[in-house]
């Protein structure tokens, strides 16, 4: 282990080669309740010396993990087995904006809402908006082809991606899809765009920008029950409309959000919708009037429409501020990412609020509504006897009832371990073979962030272990 911290700080200036207690501690583990262990954790400025830790760690045979600003919720980079931690925060300049194409050449480390603040002024944005983008990293929105609310109408972190620099696990350096319209080839780049950190590490990343909205109109409408919010939901995307987004929270959670943020929202309604559609100025309102019509056939309570930016952006504090503002309720909180069709989502959360109820637990619920990304957020004191094993084994049936409803495992947050163990629930075991040998295809060794997505896998060598019928 020394002559490895020593190859890497001749590599990197020596203050940025971490071994200290401190930052090992603080490595181990993300924004999820997984923990593992680092042996070193290196902060490269550069593509050059992410290859260096990338050669290094291969040569001494020791497995390394990517890691962003660490606000992962499914232990994609946990490191495991005192593996290297190859953070790249320090990586976070843009690099080069081409305003006339809408894209820009950017570091993994820069955050993901200072791309969109920076570009501002040229009245452009990234699109992905996850609820951590204060502090989210578009690395990290690349492994895990992140989304946020405004995904419904302009798609996840893989549709604003256009090429990705990768140091591969064997140290080398490519390019993976281009500027251009086609690349030749392969969409490799698509490969790579939510493979967290198992088919390398991204370097520079082109992105996709997007036009600023000319006209934008939000909207809080507030329900009885959250079937008829669900219900509204189904009737908005029925009637051919693509809101830019759509959110739903339940009444605990309007309740914790109001205690901190004092926006007036309804407490004392079961659920809320927020709304927004973007457009020509024109066309809005009658946007606004479609829909608060569609709400009204499904016995909305009240309808609130933001009469300023100030008052818009309070609103989306309010839905971006949810997983904050539940420390007023308990310490901790366990969050699920799994994804229901938009007609079952009555049917779904009903089934979360009874398995929350067995448990004797409380659930928020705060989620995209609009494509039926549910966030059930479950509430809990850790120091309390109990409390932790109740609460994975109530996570454990809300996956298992999403998955029933013809749902899928994740919607935006990634399988790393949390999810792992349940990928045989979608995929058979060819499917899962068949995975493996991709991530092979880009890491023999298997030194890039193992022990992720693949249940117990097979080594990249033992061609036994792969069921007939599937090609490497």
């Amino acid at each position: 282990m020394n002559t490895l911290v020593d190859d890497l700080r001749s590599a990197l200036d020596p203050v940025r080669v971490r071994t200290g207690p401190s930052e090992l501690s603080l490595y181990r583990r993300d924004a999820s309740n997984m923990e593992g262990s680092a042996s070193v954790v290196c902060l490269p400025q550069t593509t050059a010396e992410v290859q260096a830790c990338v050669r290094i760690a291969r040569r001494h045979g020791v497995p390394f993990v990517p890691r962003g600003s660490g606000t992962g919720l499914s232990g994609g980079a946990v490191p495991l087995d005192g593996a290297v931690v190859i953070a790249t925060s320090k990586m976070d300049q843009i690099l080069r904006v081409d305003q006339l194409n809408r894209l820009a050449w950017v570091q993994p480390g820069l955050l993901n809402l200072d791309l969109s603040n920076r570009l501002h002024h040229l009245g452009l944005h990234f699109a992905p908006d996850p609820s951590s983008q204060q502090t989210c990293s578009i690395g990290g929105n690349v492994a895990n082809n992140s989304g946020g609310p405004h995904c419904l109408a302009e798609g996840v972190t893989a549709s604003h991606v256009l090429a990705v620099q990768v140091v591969l696990p064997d140290g080398s350096i490519t390019m993976l899809g281009g500027e251009e319209p086609e690349p030749a080839g392969y969409d490799l780049r698509g490969v790579f765009v939510g493979s967290e950190g198992m088919l390398g590490i991204a370097t520079e990343v082109c992105v996709r920008l997007t036009q600023n909205p000319p006209g934008v109109k939000t909207m809080l409408m507030d329900f009885a029950s959250v079937e008829d919010g669900a219900a509204t939901v189904s009737g908005i995307i029925a009637a051919g409309m693509v809101p830019a987004a759509v959110e739903m929270m339940d009444q605990l959670c309007l309740q914790a959000v109001e205690a901190y943020i004092h926006a007036d929202l309804p407490v004392d309604s079961a659920a809320a919708l927020l709304v927004e559609v973007v457009g020509l100025p024109n066309g809005l309102e009658a946007d606004v009037e479609r829909i608060v019509a569609i709400a009204q056939t499904h016995r909305v309570k009240t309808v609130r429409v933001a009469q300023d930016d100030d008052e818009r952006a309070l609103l989306w504090k309010g839905r971006k501020s949810a997983f904050g503002a539940i420390a007023r309720i308990k310490p901790n909180y366990y969050l699920h990412d799994t994804v229901v069709p938009r007609s079952k989502l009555p049917e779904v959360l009903a089934k979360v609020y009874e398995i929350a109820s067995r448990y004797e637990l409380q659930v928020l619920n705060v989620f995209h509504a609009g494509d039926g990304n549910l966030h059930p957020l479950l509430v809990y004191d850790a120091r309390e006897i109990g409390a932790s094993e109740r609460v994975h084994l109530a996570g454990q049936e809300i996956v298992r009832v999403s998955v029933e409803a013809g749902g899928v495992l994740s919607g935006e947050h990634g399988i790393g371990l949390e999810k792992r163990d349940y990928m045989p629930l979608m995929f058979s075991e060819i499917d899962l073979a068949a995975q493996q040998a991709l991530r092979c295809a880009f890491d023999p060794a298997g030194l890039a962030n193992p022990g992720k997505v693949l249940p117990s896998p097979a080594s990249c060598g033992d061609i036994h272990s792969v069921p007939e019928g599937v090609w490497i």
